[in-house]
Order: C-alpha cells, then sequence, then structure tokens
C-alpha cells in the first residue's frame, strides 16, 4: 500500500524537492490511495448556513477548533511550520494549506523553493519581512519585499521557482493555497503581484489592518477576480485592544495568530503565536488582547466538490491527478498560450 504523503508532511519529508522524483516514479494506484475526498461529514468544511433576517442582531463566531502549527521542511529545505494541510486539519473549504516561514538562520531558508510545477489551485504568498524572487515557465519574474503579496492562480499548469534574495537577516512571511473549482481548473495562469503600497491601512477599533482582500472599513482589498470572493486581513490589536469584523455567514473562516495572544468570539477563546483557529458560523468576528497580538485573518466561499490532491497538483477525481502527473512528465502541463 502506498505511503501517505501526509506522514511525510508531518515528519519533514515531502516536500516540493521530492516533486521530480514523485511524478516520474509515482503510478496511477499510489495517486488514487493518496487522493482525498472532501469530507461531507466534518462541520469544519461545511458552508455556513444563510444568515438570519435584516433585524436579527449579529451572530458572534465561536472558535471552533485549535491547530498548532507543526515543524516541517518543504522546498529544497526550508523549515518552516504548517497548520492547514497537516493530520490535523487536511482541509477547511477552500483552504488546502497554510505554511509560516520565520527565521533569521539563512540554513533555515536559502535553499529556497526550485522550479516546481503547480496545476488546480491558487497560492498566496504574504512577506512580514526579507525578499523573494519568483520566476515562471511563462517568463514571469518579480520580487516580493516586505509587505508585498502575490495571489497566482496556476489554472492549467505553470511551473516556478520562489528562491529567497538575501543571504542574511530575517525572513518571515506565509503561503497559502485555495482551491479552484472544477470549472476555474483548467483556465489560463494569471498573476498579481501586489507591492506594499497597494494594499490599503486602516485602523478599525483598536487594531491597525492591512486589507489584501474582500471589503473592510468601507475599502476594497487589491486582490480581484477570485471565484471564492475571499477576505484576507493583517491585523495588529494593540494592547487591550479590541476588534471586530463582519464576515459573511455563507463563508468558512479562519485566524492564524504570529504575534502575542488574542481573545476570540464571545468565549474569548486564548489563540497564541503559531496556533490557528477555525470558526464556527456566524457573520461578525471579535478578537481582544491584553498585551497586544497580530494575525491573519481569513474567510471564503466553500466550494463543496471532491478534492483529489497530491503533491503540487489539486483536481477533483483521481484520473485528472494522473492526468496532470502525465502532463507535466511529457511537457504539457504548461500550455502554448499560457
Amino acid at each position: 500500500m502506498a505511503r501517505d504523503p501526509s506522514d511525510d508532511v508531518e515528519k519533514g519529508r515531502w516536500g516540493r524537492r521530492d516533486i521530480v522524483r514523485a511524478v516520474t516514479a509515482v503510478p496511477a494506484v499510489a495517486i488514487a490511495s493518496c487522493a482525498r475526498a472532501t469530507p461531507s461529514h466534518d462541520e469544519a468544511t461545511r458552508p455556513s448556513r444563510l444568515s438570519p433576517g435584516a433585524d436579527a442582531p449579529p451572530r458572534v463566531r465561536q472558535v471552533r477548533q485549535i491547530v498548532d502549527a507543526q515543524p516541517t521542511i518543504e522546498g529544497a529545505g526550508v523549515r518552516l511550520r504548517r497548520s492547514l494541510g497537516s493530520r490535523a486539519l487536511p482541509l477547511l473549504d477552500p483552504f488546502l494549506m497554510l505554511d509560516e516561514f520565520h527565521s533569521d538562520n539563512p540554513d533555515d531558508y536559502l535553499a529556497g523553493f526550485p522550479s516546481h510545477p503547480h496545476r488546480g489551485f491558487e497560492t498566496v504568498t504574504y512577506m512580514i519581512h526579507g525578499a523573494m524572487e519568483h520566476r515562471d515557465s511563462l517568463g514571469n519574474h518579480g520580487r516580493l519585499g516586505p509587505g508585498s503579496t502575490q495571489w497566482m492562480t496556476a489554472g492549467h499548469g505553470i511551473i516556478h521557482s520562489e528562491m529567497p534574495k538575501q543571504e542574511r537577516g530575517l525572513m518571515w512571511g506565509f503561503q497559502l493555497w485555495v482551491n479552484l473549482p472544477r470549472a476555474r481548473k483548467m483556465v489560463k495562469p494569471r498573476y498579481q503581484d501586489l507591492a506594499p503600497e497597494l494594499i490599503p491601512e486602516l485602523a478599525i477599533d483598536d487594531a491597525e489592518v492591512r486589507l489584501v482582500a474582500g471589503t473592510a472599513g468601507n475599502q476594497t482589498g487589491p486582490v480581484s477576480g477570485i471565484v471564492t470572493a475571499p477576505q484576507m486581513l493583517d491585523v495588529k490589536i494593540a494592547p487591550r485592544g479590541a476588534f471586530r469584523l463582519s464576515l459573511p455567514s455563507t463563508h468558512n473562516a479562519f485566524v492564524y495568530v504570529f504575534e502575542g495572544t488574542a481573545e476570540i468570539g464571545p468565549a474569548r477563546t486564548k489563540v497564541g503565536p503559531a496556533q490557528l483557529a477555525t470558526l464556527g458560523e456566524g457573520d461578525l468576528f471579535s478578537a481582544r488582547s491584553e498585551t497586544g497580538a497580530r494575525m491573519l485573518c481569513l474567510a471564503a466561499q466553500p466550494i463543496g466538490e471532491p478534492v483529489a490532491r497530491y503533491g503540487p497538483f489539486v483536481m477533483n477525481t483521481e484520473a485528472e491527478l494522473q492526468q496532470a502527473f502525465d502532463d507535466y512528465r511529457t511537457g504539457r502541463l504548461v500550455s502554448e498560450d499560457g
């Protein structure tokens, strides 16, 4: 029986450095055994119910699950921490993975993420500190510095690399994977490269907010044209401060705290650094902090389709996964027109 790749994730063995070896060796039966279907019985992946009538008071979302980010190794040897996409939380529809890379030791990040393929989903890179350079098979290239965001729709297929552009100092950022519905998995690849000055900075309650996607405080983030209608905010709550945010009741949502400790929801559930908290049903998110806290707040419309995933490909069926591997092996992953 084929080994579940999540075992490798947990033990830090599976990463993008294994892609070339995997795509040339893995048989169809192995792909089939490692494909994952969306767990329809799991409440964490269900769409939230529609909100009550307009006159009803807002429903504040409670913390449903807390996940500790686990150390792992990705790319050519980059040390990072994974919360979403781990054994404890395989997915939260449509979110597939969240990694945090955070180190001032060059040995932890210099190897970077050499060329590797993707098909069928979107990758989001958000930088806090340091610099990365990306290049791809379509001729695109650019630099991501502190405060920058890249939202890449892999679609039909792309081969790209993300390599550090520094030899020392702090490297800190996140990579998020977001699924695409069946109807959009084979679209033309698309980049949205956002320099720091393009991301609105707002003051909401007692928090400083950077609005990457969605709406807040009568403003709209620069990420556009995403089928799952995501909300993505970088929220920094002042000491002894509070923050509230309206979220569509139809969206699945989570927060990832990366500085300080926050108290989330009416129960004031404590969530600390390197912890992800999934949120239950409702149309309002609330948080407070005695000492100050910083977090990513994310929400998106669930897709509700089967998920078949292995390595760098996320499709709906095992046959589509096998086709993605075949296309990569034979040079058909990247179409002539992009």
